[in-house]
């Protein structure tokens, strides 16, 4: 073989190799594991529905900045992009959440953010000498654009987007496995760091359990925090000294003070050695055997990293009731017909309890407040708002900024519900612009965060009703009470129809006080299950009065005692309230002490 014939021949084997070779590289970035975040913030809420914690360049209409990454692809070579990402306002105008990619210091040239749904988008293709790189996400417009995950792969594949395929393809490729690699054991476990979780929490400790609460926010406080801004309403009654450590002073929702009230609780909840305080922790499922919890699984929203937490006791203060959803724990959601459980009220009674059931529910809150600048500000058009928000003017948001409708779910449609009162916001914010007295106004804070009244309600051994408030019934098993009228909440074009649709009002029902019994705070059928807060077991009218903050507190006291007496006794939440109902009214008499 002549020398030039071994040359063609050794190339066809190489070009071979490298054609073998091709499509075998990639590289999947998750958004939220960006090292340097800029202006983009972490939003975990909407896991369960699109996957995922996602990056959110929530700028108010001034573009965030940069948010950056330094990573190692697996080889040299061409690679192809792709970004899972969603315009959440699809329609005739721009997109408003538009972004591009910068890969090693060149801007890609398509713009990202533009199709409908989650979905992966293709952002181009770039040449990589080295394995070294570079991943910059940049904000166009300031308004909510979002990026879940970006993908390098050498082969033009565009990956699964059906949401089981795509979380098992996932998996593979982070190589995650079924059972979290690391696991740490607890007396108790508490999940959601609301009020209600905090009180739980303490409650516990201060009995010498040793607690684990998981909170998938990086500040404690629910709707009381910060990042909401809800103030804490309702009575202490006997458990202020604890409740006096967590709630806050009044201040007008949306204000900027709630952050003295987030330190003054993260600094009283750091005093107690054996609360394990695990932030940004979200929990994603949780492990059963026969009728009881084993453990509760979670990943950090920012890291990807997955921990066990493991406990005889759990106690669900997530709001939505997902502990006891995953577990099988039976569940209320919507509005019962008037006749179940008798609650009738003449005056406006389709809004206050329907003649047949419904999956309406109290619906969800996004807070927001202006500033005078003291100069001329600039506020952006955006068309894509105006079909929600018409020709409704506002500078500020209350809190009958509320969003529920018979036809979305208050879990299932969230992100879709938040995105809508952004959009109310947005636009009534730019309505308001045209009047000349607001020329030097400008946004100041809008929460990304939905508030939530009412959602899923776990069952108990007992329901709470209207009629539990309306008769002041007295129960020997009460370990709350409230002064507080009952308050339910409806939109208030369900009465008007020219009114908003992201506008509520509420029906209030007058009455002295009203007592809660033990027995809505643990599970029916989950026989080591408790729950505290907005998913306690009541009716929806029931839910009307006690759904607040100070009520959910004592809640929580109550079963972070609760849980104490289990582990005294070896006894289930069940059997406290079998054989050891006085002992834990006593604990909470001892409270205020």
């Amino acid at each position: 073989m002549t020398s030039r014939r071994i040359f063609i021949t050794c190339f066809m084997l190489l070009a071979a190799l490298a054609s073998c070779n091709r499509g075998q590289y990639h590289k999947l970035i998750e958004a939220e594991s960006f090292e340097v975040k800029g202006g983009w913030v972490v939003d975990p809420q909407f896991v369960e529905q699109m996957g995922s914690p996602y990056l959110l360049a929530h700028g108010l209409g001034i573009p965030v900045e940069n948010a950056k990454l330094e990573f190692d692809l697996p080889s040299g070579g061409r690679y192809h992009v792709w970004a899972r990402t969603k315009n959440w306002v699809p329609g005739e105008w721009e997109a408003p959440g538009r972004f591009k990619l910068i890969i090693n210091g060149k801007e890609l040239k398509t713009v990202l953010g533009t199709e409908e749904g989650w979905n992966w988008q293709y952002a181009g293709a770039i040449s990589c000498r080295d394995v070294n790189c570079s991943v910059e996400l940049k904000d166009l417009t300031g308004f909510d654009g979002r990026c879940d995950a970006i993908y390098f792969s050498t082969e033009k594949v565009m990956p699964p987007s059906d949401p089981k395929e795509l979380l098992k393809w996932r998996r593979e490729l982070l190589n995650e496995s079924d059972a979290p690699p690391k696991s740490e054991a607890f007396d108790l476990v508490v999940v959601g760091g609301g009020i209600a979780g905090c009180a739980a929490s303490i409650a516990a400790a201060e009995q010498g359990l040793k607690v684990a609460l998981v909170h998938d926010r990086p500040i404690l406080g629910g709707n009381a925090s910060s990042e909401i801004r809800v103030h804490t309403e309702g009575i202490t009654w006997k458990a202020d000294r604890i409740l006096s450590m967590l709630n806050t002073v009044w201040w007008p929702n949306g204000s900027p003070d709630a952050v003295y009230d987030d330190r003054k609780r993260h600094d009283n909840m750091a005093k107690y050695d054996n609360i394990s305080i695990f932030l940004n922790w979200r929990a994603y499922t949780t492990n059963v055997i026969s009728d009881s919890i084993t453990s509760v699984d979670a990943k950090h929203t920012s890291t990807g990293e997955t921990m066990r937490f493991l406990a005889p006791l759990f106690i669900d203060c997530t709001g939505d009731g997902w502990i006891g959803y995953w577990s099988g724990a039976e569940y209320m959601y919507g509005r019962e017909d008037s006749s179940k459980y008798n609650e009738n009220w003449d005056l406006h009674k389709e809004l206050w309890s329907p003649a047949q059931a419904d999956g309406r529910v109290m619906g969800s809150s996004v807070l927001w407040r202006t500033v005078d600048t003291g100069k001329p500000a600039v506020f952006p058009e955006v068309p894509w708002a105006m079909d929600v928000a018409g020709d409704y003017s506002a500078t500020m948001g209350t809190w009958k900024w509320e969003f529920s409708r018979n036809d979305l779910h208050q879990v299932d449609d969230a992100e879709h519900i938040r995105d809508h009162m952004l959009r109310a916001i947005y636009g009534s914010f730019s309505n308001a612009k045209k009047d000349p007295a607001n020329a030097n106004l400008a946004l100041e804070w809008t929460s990304y965060l939905v508030g939530k009244r009412e959602s899923r309600r776990l069952t108990g051994d007992y329901i709470y009703t209207f009629m539990d408030e309306k008769l002041m019934r007295e129960f020997p098993d009460a370990v709350a009470m409230e002064e507080r009228d009952i308050d339910v909440h409806y939109q208030q074009n369900l009465k008007d129809p020219s009114q908003p649709d992201f506008l509520s009002e509420a029906l209030f029902y007058k009455v002295d006080h009203y007592y809660i019994p033990y027995r809505t705070l643990y599970s029916k059928n989950i026989k080591n299950l408790f729950m505290a807060g907005r998913c306690f077991s009541t009716s929806h009218v029931g839910l009307g009065g006690p759904r607040v903050m100070h009520t959910t507190g004592q809640m929580g006291v109550a079963v972070g005692y609760a849980a104490s007496l289990c582990r005294k006794y070896s006894t289930s939440p069940r059997g406290v309230y079998q054989n050891h109902i006085k002992e834990l009214l006593k604990l909470i008499d001892d409270c205020s002490k």
